[in-house]
């Protein structure tokens, strides 16, 4: 770490704080590195509180896997609401009030599980680990709210900060693909939450953020228990086991007193976690199981999804466990990590082995001169269906078929090759198992070489030779992570001997600032992209809004509508109004008179065509409005906002990146001209919008005034009002002047 971002760093930060940390350092609980890291995680949690805290609305770009693809969307979350809002292109897909929020699971790198009470878990991507941080900060104090006793009390416009029950230093076990190894986390205790922060790894990484994870308390499912040492206890959840264990430091250097702070950590979580259920248990028996269709609208992928997944990888791990059945030692082999969680019981005693899984089939050999074929994954017939189909009869040897031509044309294309001959299967891989797995499947179509990919960076367009935005995308899922970098960093042979995933992971390493290039170049592309896509929607709903501002024929239909209903409620009894409400507009189909198939709305076009004829022709200057709007002007607010804050990020990039000396090379030099050029462009392109959605929401609320509607009155259920009214009337018209 610099001079000059230690002294931002201590900047930031209280007496109070830096006095604590310098006195970690001189009870060598931390050393002086960590102290550091620990200076950088609190400077970030000053940093959060101050951004987060005084706000009340917050946009975030997120990914969600759907048909077989991450769709780029935008997760808000509205403390004025209190609710989340998923949204895409400006149209709100799917919103969630606050109190369906059960959990926020923490998973793998930038991936994150929004947990809800009786529907399907969201899982999402942040698009970095910045904002996934902030995004499960966000969600901790959605859930801290949902738990109050008296949730009136509570802040509804805007996040509360949880104080912290506990904190302290503890070591986490990890498994690397060699050995097993403690990392030292400060680990925090808040309502519903441990955070931990670790400190331990960023030796050869400065330039990383503190690396954070948070075990929530609130699914139900979390239990804690100790271990046979005196000085370790984990933390079971659904998806992890975490072992924890307290180190020894001048302070705590007797066995008693580390005895002693593992009951106390395990006793506050515990406590913490029988209070979670609870508090959790009257709010889940309250929801029921009863679901949607809507809300099972993305269950079918992730299925499909893990299924593959399993297949894929299961296929190794059968044939591995066959060929140990063969063994009578159970031992992993060495250079096998210890498995993370302790194994289930079994029903059977530890002599009793079970019986061996049968053979798995025989894939079917190809030479080595054979060219291989792209597959044609089509449905097959089931053998009892085709006796009685035309199936039985087809034989198709008969048909003769040009061989040549289809290899021609459907040949897999042959794949780069980096450092001689392919890696045998049993090749050892340094990176995380699953992780590798994936990434070299991606590798495969991947034709560049990983001596090649710095270059690449310094691409802006694909069509000069870039990356393609799915490649960008795809790198980006598997950055390094700190960890990761300090084992690669380390190695010291030459990369020829490495698998080719650990070849290009050990180049991705050596580039600075990666990540920060990656999401430059994706977010360069995508700017222009949603500029253009949302530039026609704004236009539209600043033209609706000005329609319904200066129709004067729609607010004589509205006063014959205020007429008759004012007529029918005074014989009823009921008091006359000044006006209604637009919603109001939708029920006027379904009160019906004697005759069924007359309702209220024949009536108004009855007396409109008695006395006003030409009124029936006002849909003629509503015309904007005709089709139901897709897009509300709240999904288009919080595009432009996400954009101002995408192009910021931009514009940081490119003063990070930028070389401080003048020695850069031709093609350096040109990619940070046209990176100036096009930034000063897209600033003026995104004023010029910022001012349409500025003017947009100005007319809109202007309409709102007009007709008497609340202020926070959604875009999309008003303009949905008018649009289906428009509609119905046309057809009462048909039907009442054939």
């Amino acid at each position: 770490m610099d001079n000059s971002r230690t002294q931002d760093t201590f900047s930031q930060l209280s007496q109070e704080k830096i006095l604590k940390i310098m006195n970690m350092v001189k009870n060598k609980e931390v050393s002086i590195e960590e102290a550091l890291h620990l200076m950088q995680k609190e400077a970030y949690a000053e940093k959060d509180s101050q951004d987060l805290l005084t706000g009340s609305q917050f946009n975030f770009i997120i990914y969600k896997y759907k048909h077989y693809r991450w769709q780029k969307r935008i997760l808000q979350i509205d403390f004025n609401t209190r609710t989340i809002f998923n949204i895409e292109k400006g149209i709100i897909k799917k919103q969630f009030p606050f109190s369906q929020v059960k959990a926020c699971e923490d998973t793998e790198r930038r991936r994150f599980s929004i947990v809800f009470h009786g529907r399907q878990d969201y899982e999402l991507e942040a698009v970095s680990l910045d904002d996934k941080r902030k995004i499960t900060y966000l969600l901790s104090r959605v859930i801290q709210s949902n738990s109050c006793k008296r949730p009136a009390e509570s802040s509804f416009y805007r996040p509360a900060e949880c104080d912290v029950i506990h904190e302290g230093l503890l070591d986490l076990q990890q498994n690397a693909c060699t050995c097993t190894e403690w990392v030292k986390y400060l680990v925090q205790l808040r309502e519903g939450e441990l955070a931990l922060y670790c400190i331990g790894l960023g030796r050869k990484n400065n330039t990383a953020d503190p690396v954070t994870t948070t075990i929530n308390l609130t699914g139900g499912n979390v239990s804690v228990s100790k271990e046979n040492r005196c000085s370790t206890f984990s933390i079971q959840t659904k998806e992890h086991n975490y072992l924890f264990r307290i180190p020894f430091t001048v302070q705590n250097n007797r066995m008693e007193d580390v005895s002693k702070l593992q009951n106390e950590w395990v006793t506050l979580i515990e406590r913490n976690c029988q209070l979670r259920k609870g508090a959790l248990l009257p709010q889940e028996g309250s929801q029921g199981c009863t679901f949607s269709e809507a809300d099972y609208e993305d269950l079918t992928v992730p299925l499909n999804e893990q299924k593959e997944e399993v297949l894929h990888f299961g296929a190794t791990s059968a044939t591995a466990s066959l060929n140990k059945s063969s063994s009578p030692q159970t031992k992993p082999a060495e250079g096998e990590s210890a498995p993370a969680s302790p194994p289930l019981p079994l029903p059977r005693s530890k002599a009793e082995v079970p019986p061996a899984p049968p053979a798995l089939p025989q894939l079917c050999s190809l030479s080595p001169l054979t060219k291989r074929t792209k597959a044609f994954h089509w449905d097959v017939v089931p053998c009892d269906k085709i006796q009685k189909s035309v199936w039985a009869s087809c034989d198709p040897c008969k048909k003769r078929i040009d061989v040549s031509r289809l290899c021609d044309q459907f040949q897999l294309q042959e794949i780069a090759v980096f450092s001689g001959n392919e890696p045998s299967v049993n090749q050892h891989i340094m990176l995380d198992r699953k992780v590798a797995h994936n990434f070299n499947i991606f590798l495969k179509s991947f034709r560049i070489k990983p001596s090649e990919l710095e270059e690449k960076l310094y691409i802006i367009h694909e069509e000069n030779g870039g990356l393609t935005d799915e490649q960008i995308t795809a790198l980006r899922r598997y950055m390094p992570t700190p960890k990761d970098a300090e084992r690669y960093q380390s190695f010291k042979g030459s990369s020829s001997e490495l698998h080719v995933v650990d070849q290009f992971m050990l180049e991705m390493c050596k580039i600075p600032h990666l990540g920060v290039r990656l999401d430059l170049l994706l977010a360069i592309r995508e700017l222009p992209v949603s500029m253009r896509d949302l530039e026609p929607l704004i236009n539209q709903k600043i033209h609706a809004s000005k329609q319904l501002l200066s129709s004067q024929k729609f607010v004589a239909v509205l006063e014959y509508i205020l007429a008759i209903g004012n007529h029918l409620n005074e014989k009823a009894g009921k008091e006359k109004a000044k006006g209604f409400r637009l919603s109001s507009l939708t029920k006027l189909p379904l009160l019906r008179g004697k005759e069924k198939t007359f309702t209220l709305l024949h009536a108004l076009v009855e007396q409109i065509f008695l006395h006003e004829p030409d009124l029936a022709k006002f849909s003629e200057e509503l015309t904007e409005l005709e089709a139901v709007p897709d897009a509300s002007m709240k999904g288009l607010s919080a595009e432009v906002d996400v954009l101002k804050k995408e192009l910021e990020d931009v514009i940081q990039c490119r003063r990070l990146i930028k070389p401080k000396t003048i020695k850069v090379t031709s093609q350096e030099s040109q990619f940070y001209k046209d990176l100036k050029d096009l930034i000063q462009k897209y600033e003026g392109d995104l004023s010029q919008l910022s001012k349409r959605c500025d003017e947009m929401k100005k007319l809109y609320s202007n309409v709102l005034v007009k007709f008497g509607e609340p202020q926070d009155l959604n875009s999309q259920e008003l303009f949905g009002w008018v649009s289906s009214f428009i509609s119905e009337f046309r057809k009462a018209c048909a039907e009442v002047m054939p």
